[in-house]
C-alpha cells in the first residue's frame, strides 16, 4: 500500500458511505508474525491489563495506553500508511488519542456491548465525532471466537445516549434494536493482520470467546486536530504526532512493551464517572 495516497476513492467512499472499511493485508506476513510474536510474550502490556466482565460476568483482558511507544505498536501506529489513511478519512490533521490491546482468551473471553466510540468520547469534550478507530487482528476473527460485528451506516445516525452493562458502556438497546431493523448487520471476519478502520459513531458489538481459539486484537484510536477536546481529561488533547516510514514496523522487529510505560486503569479512568460511578469503559 503505498504511502502517498493510501487509499482509493473508492475506498473513501465505502467509508463514508457504510461507517468502516476493511483493507486486507494492512499489516504484510512478516509484520503480522512480529505483531503476534510481541505481544503474545509481553509481560508489561500483560501486567497492566484491566479484566473488563460483560454483562453476563465474562472478561476480556484490556490494555491501554496514551501515547505511542518506542515499540512495535507504537511504529504501527504512527506508520504512514495508517496515519495517511487516517487522515484522509478525517479530512485534517490527526493525533493518537490513544491504543489498546483487546484480548479474548478461549472459552472465557467476554462480549462488548453494543457501542460507539463517540459514545463515551462526547464525555471527554470532543465536540465532534471526527474521530475513528483501527482494529487489526492480530488472530484470525470469527463468529466462533468473537469478531466484531457492525450495523452498516450506522454512523449517520448521530451519537447515541450510552448507559452500563455489567461494567461496560452500552449504546441504548431500544434504539439499537430499532437500527437493527433497517441497517444490515455485517461480522467482522478477519484474517490476522487485515485492519478495520471504523467511525466513531459507528454502532459495533461482538460476542464472547466460546470457541477454543484467542481472539486478540490490536485498536489504534485518532481525534482530529481541529476536535480537540476543551477540557482536560485521561486521554491526551491535540499532540502532534510525528510519522515513521512503513518500514520502521520491521525494523523496529517484535519489540514489547518498555517497563516505563505509561497505561490507564480503571481507577483512572473518568469518562464513566461523568456517566454512572464504580464501571468501566469498553473498546
Amino acid at each position: 500500500m503505498p504511502s502517498a495516497l493510501p487509499l482509493t476513492d473508492a475506498q473513501d467512499a465505502d467509508f463514508h458511505r457504510d461507517g468502516y472499511l476493511f483493507i486486507e493485508h494492512f499489516l504484510d506476513a512478516e509484520e503480522t508474525r512480529l505483531l503476534q510474536e510481541a505481544c503474545r510474550a509481553d509481560g508489561v502490556l500483560q501486567a497492566h491489563a484491566m479484566a473488563v466482565k460483560d454483562a453476563a460476568g465474562r472478561r476480556t483482558n484490556l490494555s491501554l495506553w496514551n501515547h505511542p511507544g518506542n515499540d512495535i505498536y507504537g511504529m504501527i501506529a504512527r506508520s504512514e500508511r495508517m496515519v495517511n489513511a487516517v487522515e484522509q478519512l478525517l479530512g485534517d490533521e490527526v493525533y493518537h488519542y490513544h491504543s489498546k490491546l483487546s484480548a479474548k482468551q478461549p472459552r472465557v473471553g467476554g462480549a462488548w456491548e453494543w457501542h460507539q466510540d463517540y459514545g463515551y468520547w462526547y464525555k471527554n469534550g470532543c465536540l465532534f465525532p471526527d474521530m475513528l478507530s483501527v482494529f487489526i487482528a492480530v488472530d484470525r476473527c470469527t463468529k466462533e471466537n468473537g469478531c466484531m460485528q457492525v450495523l452498516r451506516g450506522s454512523q449517520r445516525m448521530g451519537r447515541i445516549e450510552h448507559g452500563f452493562a455489567g461494567e461496560q458502556t452500552g449504546a441504548d438497546l431500544e434504539r439499537v434494536e430499532q437500527a437493527k431493523k433497517r441497517l444490515e448487520l455485517v461480522y467482522c471476519e478477519m484474517e490476522p493482520g487485515t485492519a478495520l478502520f471504523f467511525h466513531g459513531n459507528t454502532l459495533h458489538t461482538s460476542d464472547a470467546n466460546l470457541s477454543d481459539q484467542p481472539r486478540w486484537g490490536l485498536i489504534c484510536c485518532y481525534n482530529t486536530k481541529h476536535n480537540d477536546p476543551y477540557k482536560e481529561h485521561h486521554h491526551p488533547r491535540y499532540t502532534p504526532l510525528a510519522k515513521v516510514a512503513d518500514s520502521a514496523i520491521k525494523a523496529m522487529g517484535a519489540k514489547p512493551t518498555e517497563a516505563a510505560q505509561g497505561f490507564l486503569m480503571q481507577d483512572a479512568d473518568d469518562t464513566t464517572r461523568r456517566l454512572e460511578p464504580g464501571a468501566a469503559k469498553n473498546a
